[in-house]
């Protein structure tokens, strides 16, 4: 498959989601993202507002389902969301009725080990439960949190090989990414290329960053499209 760039709109109000998913349209993004912040400050409304926007462009809603999991997959594909995101550390028939809803309602489904013990044990559960992605994920507060203990903060990339090669469905690497990383993921395997906190998103205020940023998403889009990705067929 040729790598896919997706936008994490990690706001917390819609009229900044759409002007920004906007110029990340125009950049050459591929998926759309309703990130937790927004799911959390707009709920279903922000997923509405963008599939009416952008009615041809794949929506993910990052829900980061821990319970309740046919409803919240149901609800979110209702509203117009193509994908949804279950975690790992979910109870297993929790992953199952996400999964069964994604059947049911057309919606992939993208799982997330964040917070496994063992993140490649993770994702393989996550795939053999039926996931149809599996997202690679270091998160926010964990990195913030060793960084500033004065430890080496944590990155999906040192272990997005061996999650790569331990799955056969794509993989997508998250959590503190610099722009050069995010660029290098389709060369570990992982073609699906997320861009939020902090390349195009402020890791502090949850606001769109400042600069000039339709023009490095573009340039980024063009980088991540030009590649091949080892394993996958162009």
């Amino acid at each position: 498959m040729k790598p896919i760039v997706q936008i994490s709109l990690d706001l917390t109000n819609i009229d900044e989601a759409l002007k920004t998913a906007a110029l990340a349209i125009r950049a050459g993004v591929d998926w759309l993202e309703a990130g937790t912040p927004l799911i959390l400050a707009e709920g279903l409304h922000g997923v509405r507002a963008l599939r009416a926007s952008f009615p041809g462009i794949p929506i993910v809603a990052d829900l980061k389902t821990m319970d309740g999991g046919y409803l919240e997959a149901e609800m979110m594909a209702q509203a117009g969301a193509t994908h949804v995101v279950v975690m790992a550390r979910a109870h297993e028939e929790t992953i199952k009725c996400v999964v069964k809803a994604g059947r049911d309602h057309n919606v992939r489904v993208m799982g997330d080990n964040l917070g496994c013990p063992d993140m490649v044990a993770g994702a393989k559960m996550l795939e053999d439960l039926g996931c149809d992605y599996v997202i690679h994920h270091i998160g926010y507060d964990e990195r913030r949190g060793i960084a500033a203990a004065g430890q080496r903060m944590p990155s999906p990339l040192d272990q997005l090989r061996e999650v790569v090669q331990a799955v056969k469905i794509p993989v997508q690497a998250v959590g503190g990414l610099t722009l050069e990383q995010a660029i290098q993921c389709p060369q570990y395997g992982a073609p699906l290329v997320v861009l939020g906190a902090p390349l195009t998103v402020d890791a502090d205020a949850f606001k769109t960053a400042d600069g000039d940023l339709e023009g490095s998403l573009r340039l980024i889009c063009e980088a991540v499209h030009s590649q091949v990705v080892p394993g996958f067929s162009a």
